[in-house]
């Protein structure tokens, strides 16, 4: 098992630590505001959860950019990808596999 949890600090991304940190499996935190998703790492991920999961509409971010009126298209994709504040956290990634949100229930089935 290869976990990547990327992550801005807040308390979802803190029990997504918590509950790999409880179960001794260990994990690679990655400060998502900070270094954001590659291009290999967001495709992948949106390939796992849609480009709908990964837009977090309730941000500052996504109202100063005006993302509403974006749809969920190529524009909206490259204006995501450009702006990791408008991320919903944690994105947690195993291999090919990848969860947006605090998600136990999906986890439990990669160990």
């Amino acid at each position: 098992m290869n976990i990547q949890i990327f992550g801005a600090k807040g308390f979802d991304t803190q029990k997504a630590e918590r509950y790999f940190k409880e179960r001794k499996i260990s994990y690679q935190y990655i400060d998502l505001y900070k270094y954001g998703l590659s291009k290999g790492e967001f495709d992948s991920v949106k390939a796992a959860v849609g480009l709908k999961a990964l837009i977090n509409e309730s941000s500052r971010e996504y109202q100063r950019l005006n993302m509403q009126n974006l749809g969920v298209g190529k524009v909206a994709e490259e204006v995501l990808f450009k702006n990791p504040k408008l991320y919903n956290s944690p994105i947690v990634r195993n291999g090919k596999k990848a969860t947006v949100g605090h998600q136990p229930d999906i986890w439990k089935d990669w160990e």
